[in-house]
């Protein structure tokens, strides 16, 4: 298997594979979803605040920054980066765990898991060719969004892509370059969001090392904490440099994608603060509870009447399972397309 190749072969044209693939992806519907898709906020809580479509675009900026300081493929780095949450459902992580314990409560034991729904989307549930299913990307990016840093072994995966992709194996650099500009996103923009919310503070998260380091770093440009916009700013900045430098850095002395292991310690400690402090506050945890019951909801309606499928996921069922071609529909939603249908489901408009 070439990187740069397809399931099915194509005319060049005067871009690169993974060019192509970008714009593919960029063009798809289900990217065009992710702009109403939870990260943490709902996106009807405010302009202001991050969606997984500008998740996804930050993650890209971090990933081809990091690609281009040590020599890996920028343009591959950015396309996995702009696909690893086509997958998602609505209301970020809280909903797939909802999807996934419904299916697995109807005993379907595969259960709901966003990589692999990334790879239905590119592979299966965009069509935009008469011919064959799917985006038709190279292997290289359909190998980074299902593998993410870890090889991806599952019982369920078809014997022909387990294969194909050698799933056996670690990804591509490129693709555990996207894994980490993740984190360094969400934490980085997480903390931006929580602070303009007002459900956390600076003063909340100080005992992290990182943050106070960052902190003197602001302090030494001289930035006043009354010039609030100003400050919360040049923290994030601060913030995102000091990671993506550390991991060029470690990069250079130990051709290892990640961290320094006292680095890795302390980015530990802080997710485990910002779970604490913030992705538990009373207020995320209303909004998640009703994502949550609202995927459930509609799980349960859809399973026991499927001709309130849309007519294109409802002529699926002749050729998938019924909880397959559900969920399938349940995870394209995004945000407000979900709560509006389930207040029409059952009344609560």
């Amino acid at each position: 298997m070439r990187k740069n190749e397809r399931f099915y072969p194509t005319k060049d044209d005067f871009r690169d594979p993974f060019a192509r693939d970008r714009d593919r992806i960029i063009h798809s519907e289900s990217f065009r979803k992710l702009e109403y898709k939870t990260q943490v906020f709902i996106n009807h809580e405010g302009d202001y605040f991050r969606t997984r479509l500008t998740h996804s675009l930050e993650v890209s900026q971090i990933a081809r920054s990091i690609s281009s300081h040590i020599d890996l493929n920028e343009t591959l780095a950015e396309v996995i980066a702009l696909s690893h949450d086509l997958g998602h459902t609505p209301f970020g992580h809280i909903g797939g765990d909802t999807l996934d314990e419904c299916l697995k409560n109807d005993g379907f034991v595969n259960g709901f898991e966003h990589n692999f729904q990334s790879f239905r989307v590119v592979t299966k549930l965009e069509k935009r060719y008469s011919g064959f299913d799917g985006l038709n990307l190279t292997f290289a990016t359909i190998e980074g969004i299902l593998k993410h840093s870890y090889p991806y072994k599952k019982s369920f995966m078809p014997a022909i892509i387990d294969e194909t992709f050698d799933l056996s194996v670690d990804p591509s650099l490129e693709a555990m370059i996207v894994d980490r500009s993740d984190e360094i996103a969400y934490i980085s923009h997480d903390i931006d969001d929580g602070i303009n919310s007002g459900l956390i503070s600076l003063e909340d998260l100080r005992e992290s090392s990182i943050i106070e380091g960052v902190l003197r770093r602001v302090n030494d440009e001289g930035v006043k904490k009354s010039e609030e916009g100003v400050f919360r700013y040049r923290f994030i900045s601060h913030l995102i440099n000091e990671l993506i430098y550390s991991l060029i850095e470690h990069y250079k002395t130990s051709q290892n994608i990640g961290f320094e292991k006292a680095l890795e310690s302390e980015i530990k400690k802080l997710k485990k603060l910002l779970f604490k402090k913030l992705y538990r506050h009373e207020k995320i945890m209303i909004k998640m509870f009703a994502g949550s019951e609202a995927i459930r909801g509609l799980y349960k309606a859809l399973m026991s009447e499927p001709k309130m499928l849309p007519i294109k996921h409802y002529k699926k069922l002749e050729n998938e399972k019924k909880h397959r071609a559900v969920a399938d529909y349940i995870a394209s939603l995004s945000d407000r397309s979900a709560l509006k249908l389930y207040a029409e489901m059952y009344g609560r408009g």
